[in-house]
This record gives C-alpha cells, sequence and structure tokens, in this order.
C-alpha cells in the first residue's frame, strides 16, 4: 500500500480512461487504500467531497430591483407628481401601491436559485471505504482521491470512481435518462465510448441497484461529472420572459403618451388664458390622471390567478411571468423516460420456445407461459415494497415479479416469500458472464433456472422444453430464435433469456459454476419496455392541434426513444433520429437548418451540453422553448429554456430547482392544460389593457375642448373624478377581466411569434379610436345636454357662485357617470376578441358582474353621498339625466359587437385582441 503525498495538481482531475495501473499509480494508492493520515492530508488539498454553491445576489438587491421596473418608476413619478400638484393623500396612495406590488412580486419571484445546493442530496451521508487495510465507515464530504470506496446494493455512490473489483449495475437515469441499469465491472475497459458509458466507471449521484465492488476514487466535489453539471447549470443565465420584456415596452409607451399629454396641455392651457401656475397644476394632474395606477398590480394578480389555476391542474409555476410564457410556447423539448413513459419497465411479451411470435402476458396462458414465469420468478432477487418496506432491485426483476403476480400467481410478497425459501444456493449475476442463476427445491425436485442475455445463455442449451415436452434443441431451433431475438430489438425492446437444469438432489449441483451452468434447457424469451403513459398520445395530438412543435431530447438508446416516440404521435413514420455523436459532429448552420425544417426529431444519446445548444439554435430562430426533464442531467437545460418544466413526483430535486414549473402528476397531458392557461392569461393581459386604455379618450378629449374653445367651454370633467375613475371603478372589472374563460378556438391558433407585442396596432385603434371616441362622444354629448338645458351659452359663466354653477358641477357629474357607464360597455365588449359575447355566456365570468355591481355603487356613493360630493365635487343627477346615460352600456357594447360580427364575416390571419 502506497500512502504518499498526493498525485501533482490536487485541483487537476486524473484521465478516467487510464488503465486501472496507471491511475492508481497517479494517484499514489495500493491495493489497501489510503491510510487515515493520509486521507486527512489529501481532504486538506483537495477539499470536502461537496458541491459548492456560487455566490447569489442579495435579496435586499432584488428587492430593490422591483422598484426600477419602468412602470414602477412611472408610478412614483406619477405620485411624486401628485404631491407637487398639491393632492398628498393621491400621492401616497400611488406609492403605496409602489411598494404593495414590489411586496407581492418580490415573494412571488423569490424562488431562489437551489439547484446547486440540491445536488449534495443526491450524496449519501455515509459511505464505506477502506482505510488503514479495513473497511470503515466514514462521511461522504471526507472521501478523496484515492480512496477505496465499497458499494453494495442499495448504495448511492458519492464520488467518479474506476471500478477496481467485482461488478455493480447501476441507475444511471439521474445523468444520462436511461431508464434501465447498466452494468459497470472491472476489466472491462473502453477508451473510445464517451465517459458516461465507459463499462468501467461509476459517478457521484448514481445508484446501485445490484451487485457489489470495490472502486477507486478519482474525482471528488466540484470535478465529478456531477459537480460539472452544477457548474453548467450555474452558469447557464435565465433571460427575461417575453412578457417582462412586453410590459417593459407598455410602461415606456404609457410614459410617453403620459409625459406627451401632459407637455401638450401645458401651452393649451395659458392659451386657453390660465395663469402659468394653473396651466402646469393642469398639466400635472392631467399626466397623473393618465397614468393607470392599477395596470401593474392588475398584471401582477392575473399573473398569481394564472398560478393558482395551473397549481390545481398540477402544474406548479415558480415565476409569475412563466404563466405567460407557457401560453406562447411554440416548441417543446422533451424527455423520455418518467416524461413520455411510466419510467417502470413492464413485461410486455412472452415468448415460450416454440412459440412463433410475442405475446403479451396473460394473452395465452398455459403450461408454457407459467413454467416460463414461474422460472424467472425463482431466478431473481429483488423485493416488492410489501415485503420489505419499499421496491428494491434491478427493474426487469420487478417487472418479473410484477408479470408473475398478474398471472394468477401468488400475492405481492408471496412470490418472493416463496422463492426464498426454495432457493438452496445463489449464482450471482457476472457481467463477464451476462447471467444469473439460482438452486431452488421445486416441490422435491432441485431445479437451477438461469436467466441473462439471449447470446449468453442460448449457447449453454442442448435441449429445449416445446409444448411441455423436451427435445434436443437444433439448429432450426436457434435460427427461429435468432429471427424472434432481432424482431424485438426492432422494436427498441429489452430481452432476457430462461432456461432451467433439473437435479435429482442438491448434491449432484456441480460446486464449478461453469459446471453447473451447462447442458441447460431452453425455456424461452421475455420482453421489456418503459411503456408510454396512456394519456401522452392524447396530449400530443392536442399540442400538435395547437400548432406546436415536439422533439424528443433524451440520453436513452436511439432505438427506444424512437420506438416510444412514434407509438405517442411525435415525429410520425418518416421521423428523423439524431445521435448525440451525429449531432456533436454537426456544424452550428447543419443544426439551425435542420431544426428549420420544422420536422419533429428525436435526439438520443445526448450529453447535458447537447440539450443546451439545441434549445438555444431553436431560441435564436425565434421559438419560444419549454424543456422538459427529470433528471440531474436535465437541470443546465431547464434553466437556460424559456420555460424549464419538471417532473414532480418521479423528478429529481435538482431538476425541480432549476426549472420553472413543476408537474406535480408527472404527467405529460399537463403542459397541454399549462399551455392553454397560458394562452388564456396572455389574452386576459391584453384584454385588461385594452379596457384600461379605451378610457384614456374620454377622459382626455374633455380637456382638450375646454384647451381649444379657449376657456368658452368650461372644463367637462376634473382630474380628482378621473383619479377615482382610475383607482376606483376601474379596478376590479380590471381584476376581473383577468379571470375571463378562454374563447373559443384558443388551442386552434397558431403559436405568436416570440417578437410579437401584448400592445399592437390594431389593439391601440379598438381602444382609443373605436370604443374610445364613441364613449367620448356620449360622454360629451351628456354634458352639453345638461348645459344647454339650463340655458348656458359658451363664454358664459360658470364659476363658483355663478347662476350656472349648480348646472356646471351637474354637468360634470354627468360626464363622471357617463364615463363609468361607457366602462361598463367596454368591459364586456373587450370580454372576447373575435368571438359574438353569446359564444362564452353573458353570465359566465361572475367576478366581472361583481366588478360592475361595485363600480355601480361606488359611483352612486360619490355622486349621492354628501360627504364625498364635496370631496370630488359632484352632486346629485336628475332622473332625466340618468336615463339619458342608462343606454351608453349598450351603445359601446352594441358597437364593438357589431365590428366583431363583421370581421368574422371576414376574417383576418393572426387576429388579437385588438384586431
Amino acid at each position: 500500500m502506497t500512502s504518499g503525498r498526493p498525485a501533482e495538481g490536487a485541483a487537476s482531475t486524473p484521465d478516467p480512461h487510464e488503465p486501472l495501473q496507471r491511475l492508481a499509480r497517479n494517484l499514489r494508492c495500493g491495493t489497501d487504500g489510503l491510510t487515515s493520515r493520509e486521507a486527512a492530508r489529501r481532504l486538506v488539498a483537495y477539499g470536502p467531497n461537496t458541491i459548492h454553491r456560487r455566490a447569489t445576489r442579495r435579496w435586499w438587491r432584488e428587492f430593490a430591483a422591483q422598484f426600477v421596473h419602468p412602470l414602477a418608476l412611472l408610478l412614483i413619478g406619477a405620485g411624486g407628481l401628485a404631491f407637487v400638484a398639491g393632492t398628498p393623500p393621491l400621492g401616497g396612495a400611488i406609492l403605496a401601491v409602489v411598494v404593495l406590488n414590489a411586496v407581492f412580486a418580490f415573494v412571488q419571484e423569490r424562488q431562489a436559485e437551489r439547484a446547486v445546493e440540491t445536488l449534495s442530496r443526491y450524496l449519501p451521508e455515509r459511505a464505506r471505504v477502506q482505510r488503514d487495510g479495513v473497511p470503515q465507515p466514514v462521511d461522504t464530504s471526507e472521501v478523496v482521491p484515492g480512496d477505496l470506496l465499497l458499494l453494495a446494493e442499495g448504495d448511492r455512490v458519492c464520488a467518479d470512481a474506476h471500478v477496481v473489483e467485482g461488478a455493480v449495475d447501476v441507475d444511471m437515469s439521474s445523468l444520462t435518462g436511461e431508464s434501465v441499469p447498466v452494468q459497470r465491472g472491472a476489466g472491462h475497459r473502453d477508451g473510445t465510448v464517451p465517459l458516461l458509458q465507459a463499462p468501467d466507471l461509476v459517478f457521484s449521484g448514481t445508484a446501485c441497484v445490484d451487485g457489489s465492488a470495490r472502486v477507486l476514487v478519482y474525482a471528488t466535489g466540484d470535478h465529478t461529472e456531477l459537480g460539472r453539471i452544477a457548474a453548467l447549470t450555474h452558469h447557464v443565465a435565465r433571460e427575461a420572459s417575453p412578457l417582462e420584456r412586453q410590459v417593459k415596452r407598455v410602461a415606456w409607451i404609457i410614459a410617453a403618451f403620459a409625459v406627451g399629454i401632459g407637455v401638450a396641455f401645458l401651452p393649451l392651457g395659458m392659451l386657453a388664458g390660465l395663469s402659468l401656475k394653473d396651466a402646469f397644476l393642469f398639466a400635472v394632474g392631467l399626466l397623473v390622471a393618465n397614468v393607470p395606477e392599477g395596470l401593474l398590480p392588475t398584471i401582477t394578480l392575473a399573473l398569481a390567478v394564472g398560478v393558482r389555476s395551473l397549481a390545481k391542474r398540477g402544474a406548479v409555476v415558480k415565476r409569475l411571468s412563466s404563466v405567460e410564457t407557457l401560453g406562447s410556447t411554440s416548441v417543446i423539448c422533451t424527455d423520455k423516460t418518467g416524461t413520455l413513459t411510466q419510467n417502470r419497465m413492464t413485461v410486455v411479451a412472452l415468448l415460450p420456445a416454440g412459440r412463433e411470435r410475442a405475446e403479451a402476458p396473460g394473452t395465452e396462458s398455459g403450461n408454457a407461459d407459467e413454467h416460463l414465469l414461474a422460472s424467472l420468478a425463482r431466478c431473481t432477487t429483488a423485493a416488492t415494497a410489501s415485503d420489505r418496506g419499499q421496491a428494491s432491485g434491478d427493474p426487469m426483476e420487478l417487472a418479473i415479479l410484477a408479470a408473475a403476480r398478474d398471472s394468477g400467481r401468488p400475492q405481492e410478497g408471496a412470490v418472493e416469500t416463496a422463492r426464498d425459501t426454495a432457493r438452496r444456493r445463489l449464482l450471482p449475476f457476472e457481467p463477464a458472464l451476462r447471467l444469473m442463476s439460482t438452486v431452488s427445491d421445486v416441490e422435491g425436485t432441485v431445479v437451477l433456472d438461469t436467466k441473462g442475455a439471449p447470446e449468453a445463455v442460448l449457447p449453454r442449451c442442448t435441449r429445449v422444453l416445446d409444448s411441455g415436452e423436451t427435445r434436443e434443441l437444433t439448429a432450426a431451433d436457434r435460427a427461429r430464435v435468432d429471427v424472434l431475438l432481432d424482431g424485438l430489438a426492432e422494436q427498441g425492446l429489452r430481452v432476457l433469456a430462461a432456461a432451467d437444469r433439473c437435479f435429482a438432489d442438491l448434491s449432484a449441483v456441480p460446486p464449478d459454476r461453469g459446471e453447473a451452468e451447462r447442458e441447460l434447457r431452453f425455456l424461452g424469451l421475455v420482453a421489456f419496455a418503459d411503456p408510454p403513459r396512456p394519456e401522452v398520445a392524447d396530449a400530443v395530438r392536442k399540442c400538435h392541434e395547437a400548432g406546436l412543435t415536439i422533439h424528443v431530447v433524451t440520453g436513452d438508446h436511439p432505438v427506444t426513444a424512437t420506438r416510444i416516440a412514434r407509438q405517442v404521435g411525435i415525429g410520425g413514420a418518416g421521423g428523423r433520429t439524431v445521435t448525440g455523436d451525429e449531432l456533436d459532429a454537426m456544424p452550428e448552420s447543419e443544426l439551425d437548418a435542420l431544426l428549420a425544417e420544422g420536422d419533429e426529431i428525436v435526439f438520443a444519446r445526448t450529453a447535458p451540453e447537447a440539450k443546451l445548444r439545441i434549445a438555444d439554435a431553436l431560441r435564436d430562430a425565434g421559438h419560444v422553448v419549454a424543456m422538459t426533464g427529470d433528471g440531474v442531467n436535465d437541470a443546465p437545460a431547464l434553466h437556460r429554456a424559456d420555460i424549464g418544466i419538471a417532473m414532480g413526483r418521479g423528478g429529481t430535486d435538482v431538476a425541480r430547482e432549476a426549472a420553472t414549473a413543476v408537474l406535480t402528476d408527472d404527467n405529460f397531458a399537463t403542459i397541454v392544460a399549462a399551455i392553454e392557461a397560458g394562452r388564456r392569461v396572455y389574452d386576459n393581459v391584453r384584454k385588461f389593457i385594452l379596457y384600461i386604455f379605451a378610457h384614456a379618450t374620454p377622459e382626455i378629449v374633455p380637456f382638450l375642448v375646454f384647451a381649444l374653445s379657449g376657456g368658452k367651454v368650461p372644463l367637462p370633467l376634473t382630474v380628482l373624478q378621473i383619479l377615482a375613475i382610475d383607482l376606483g371603478t376601474e379596478t376590479l372589472p380590471a381584476l376581473a377581466l383577468g379571470r375571463e374563460p378562454s374563447e373559443p378556438g384558443l388551442m386552434s391558433r397558431p403559436p405568436r411569434s416570440r417578437k410579437e407585442s401584448v400592445i399592437r396596432g390594431d389593439l391601440l385603434f379598438r381602444a382609443w379610436v373605436f370604443l374610445g371616441l364613441i364613449s367620448a362622444a356620449l360622454v360629451m354629448a351628456v354634458f352639453f345636454h345638461v348645459l344647454l338645458r339650463a340655458g348656458w351659452r359658451p363664454g358664459d359663466s360658470t364659476g363658483s357662485g355663478s347662476a350656472l354653477h349648480h348646472d356646471y358641477i351637474q354637468a360634470t357629474t354627468a360626464t363622471f357617470v357617463g364615463i363609468v357607464a361607457c366602462q361598463i360597455g367596454t368591459a364586456f365588449a373587450a370580454r372576447t376578441e373575435h368571438a359574438s359575447l353569446a359564444s362564452v355566456g353573458v353570465w359566465s365570468n361572475r367576478l366581472l358582474l361583481w366588478g360592475i355591481a361595485f363600480e355601480v355603487a361606488f359611483t352612486a356613493a360619490l355622486v349621492y353621498f354628501p360627504p364625498l360630493q364635496h370631496v370630488f365635487g359632484t352632486t346629485a343627477l336628475p332622473w332625466d339625466v340618468l336615463a339619458f346615460i342608462a343606454p351608453f352600456p349598450f351603445v359601446v357594447w352594441g358597437a364593438d359587437e357589431l365590428r366583431r360580427a363583421y370581421r368574422r364575416r371576414t376574417p383576418t390571419p393572426g387576429q388579437g385582441v385588438g384586431g
């Protein structure tokens, strides 16, 4: 045993592809492991076997970032101007809205990037190493390069290591996505394959499901493959979502509009005869009035409602903006294992010797099936959940036990009990032999049962059990089996062969394994698959109807991945499959051209970097990419994608932390529901933006009439009345529009462009010109109606103390109430972008009805409650004026209903809410 100093350059990692002897020499370790003293020195040199988390932003900086959002800055400026304009209560209310929204958004978005921390959970707390010549337990953080790690069934590997002695079956799904455990053993060196496929290496974070081995640790902590993925995840930047970018754009549009109106009114006010001070105060008031104070919290709350709605449907969204991103998704890159499939091996076909074609278990029940299943069940070491607390062992053995129970054999747990009771000897699985055997007492007969790779079992067979009779195994029999094996391999199925041999008594079983496992009787074949989830095919069909493209990106075998993709409808019969090696050799231009063809592709045997590369190529082409996954290897891609979707049940903690959405039911079909919800949220955001913008015109026109008339027409609306509309009557209906149900045909539309703006020209035309001018004409009509019937003529005095002053107050009140009435009509008009209101149901959004009821009650309080009359400059309206205003909602809604009916007869591609 050598116990010298650590290898040169303690931070460097030896080449794992080196022969074992050279690797051991470079690590300066021997066959008995390290001494405790040497291990302590190396712990100082190499550092603990942990994955370090890099520094992240402090929470107070993240909170402060909520206040530099353009819309937040605009509201802060509006609040400051409200103080300047002499309305401190209003300024305080606006600033309170900013603070409350920042707190709410911060709490919702405060999902710390804990993916790197979670990776450490994949390291077991204790490990067994050989030090000072004897096995001893140590903390996994104290494992160092050069340690001899002792692995057994059920252990989780805590470092990257080279197998020195023995063999183990390792579950690599968390790193590679491959659903079936792989064999790792001593003496199986192959320096030509990728590192993760090396047959003599095991890796940190994987699990041993069978066998035992001694392994030489060559990398720990951040230098392991797990640590490399952690670093990759950390360095992948998360970009702003489409909605976040669009909201910022909306903020600048609103800012430019509000400031422009305020600045324009200053000279107009002076031309109308106002003093510079009064003109400035009116300009400030107009600017404040035209800032939609409720827009930012309305968007935030609408997204929060979407988050809660998705949670009820099985999708937990960690970022508010991700709700809308789901709706804009155009491409889904999905993992296979655990996402499209059940991540559970199942016996899909039994082929007793002599049968010409595969049959599902139970399809042809008979002695041949029962004999084959009984032999396979005895030749297992796995245990089901009910027998030992939780399922353990090789997944294919668990599938065999399940098939044995389903065929009418003993109930769950009893199969293993009978097996263990009858067992007399175990010849464990050997990677070199590729088979295992058991010796059991079966009703007084000693039977050796063997199962393994067909190419390893068949050469040891000399006889065959055919239709209950034992006969010689002929060359024709072997050829027939080869044909069956080729057909099963083309289907991507895993296949085991079974055989047996009977002895007179236990003493007749040769002690030498090679002698015992010869002259066997061939019983048949069993085929396994990780079947697709039953609901996935329908979900894929719905995705195609919605115009989405689905690519499969997996670390699994190409044949297996392609078979599953075709079964669920991805790619079609002529779809292309690209392996990881082919992808690595593909230049960027060729990959871009391949993805631009629009065909659905199966990417198999891919590394984490490949998933990132595919996602980046799609995003550069303008697609909004949703990446699904469940393994550690998926974390970087989940972090980079526009929307990372992790599996909640079968997925790893790493994937869940790196993703922005988690499917609590591991159901691919939930993605379709989430995309529909995202599209609905996006439409609803546009609906309440339309609703809010539509009131800008009737609020601005009175000021323009006043200014352009040179003051001969008194101001039809006061600033406080506008603020009562923006902060009072407008808010609840806007929030209710955020809960609007889906419009018919929502999932028949193609995905919108990544560059599409939430505010387009057609929306502005519908809001400011069509609905806005109709509302402005109506409210100005009622204003002049009240004044003219009182005998007013242009230029007459309406100030305090004049004969027309009360009539003027009544006219401004009528204008205020008229705008509220138009709001009601606009709310119903905004509920649909193209369909008729009847198609979604007049009463289907009860929150909107309650919001309108509050709007009416609030308006009545301002008009008829004396204390509020004094504050807002209102007065009671007579019944004839109310009768004049009553049709306003129907006029506004009816005009837009006719416009939408006309557009339905002359449809235009790509119509949006404003269309």
